[in-house]
């Protein structure tokens, strides 16, 4: 797995221009994105960028920062478009790979109090998020001493290792379609650097100040794909420039 330096500098060697009507219109009332690109849908790594409308015109803030994917790269997830949104893998429970693909971001989480203008739920050692397609509460956060006992598997939110000190929670699979994939967040790397199972991770601090700068009244979303299939995600004339 490549340090960061190494991803930054193989990121930073290209330019990608990208002049494209959007397929999957978004809202005009999201004025911020989170995108994330990769090299292909095999890659287990990518850059992360933010980017803002003001006056009609999206511009990126700060710098990109280097992410791990799932360890068997990414496939088309299911988003705000309703669908699978081109060809290539299709996300499955248990694939190992992040979902590419429009999403909302509809809360943050974390161990402890709140100081995030953004809607934010604290976890506690009670709290799963069900990834047993079988239950009624599949792709759910829930507290397991009061949702039905009807699943074999789920994630400990209050992770021992800390990598859900902090995080987003992802809307991938809203419907909650049985097997179609669950529990996606944004959340803490591992110190090693090592891929995900299906999430998308970065160094603790970078996570904090994305969600510092999230801002609930510009209805933030999340665009993920490899670079050869991000094109048609984009709002119309949205470049890409160099890493900065």
């Amino acid at each position: 797995m490549p340090g960061s330096d190494s991803v930054i500098r193989l990121f930073a060697a290209f330019v990608i221009f990208v002049n494209i009507t959007l397929a999957a219109a978004l809202p005009e009332t999201s004025t911020q994105l989170l995108i994330v690109t990769s090299g292909s849908w095999r890659a287990d790594h990518g850059v992360l960028s933010r980017w803002e409308k003001r006056g009609g015109h999206w511009r990126q803030v700060g710098r990109s920062v280097p992410v791990v994917l799932g360890k068997n790269g990414m496939a088309w997830g299911r988003g705000i478009e309703g669908k699978i949104a081109g060809k290539g893998p299709v996300k499955r429970e248990g694939d190992g790979r992040s979902p590419a693909g429009i999403f909302a971001l509809p809360f943050l989480f974390g161990e402890g109090e709140s100081d995030f203008r953004y809607p934010y739920r604290r976890m506690t050692r009670f709290s799963r998020c069900v990834d047993d397609p079988r239950s009624r509460s599949y792709n759910r956060i829930v507290d397991r001493r009061k949702a039905a006992a009807d699943y074999r598997s789920a994630e400990r939110m209050k992770f021992p290792s800390g990598l859900y000190r902090y995080g987003i929670f992802v809307a991938h699979n809203p419907k909650r379609v049985p097997g179609a994939g669950s529990c996606i967040f944004l959340h803490i790397r591992k110190p090693d650097g090592a891929p995900t199972v299906g999430c998308t991770a970065m160094e603790e601090k970078e996570l904090v100040r994305i969600m510092h700068w999230l801002d609930p009244g510009r209805h933030p979303l999340l665009i993920q794909a490899p670079r050869e299939a991000i094109a048609p995600l984009l709002p119309g004339k949205l470049q890409l420039t160099k890493l900065r």
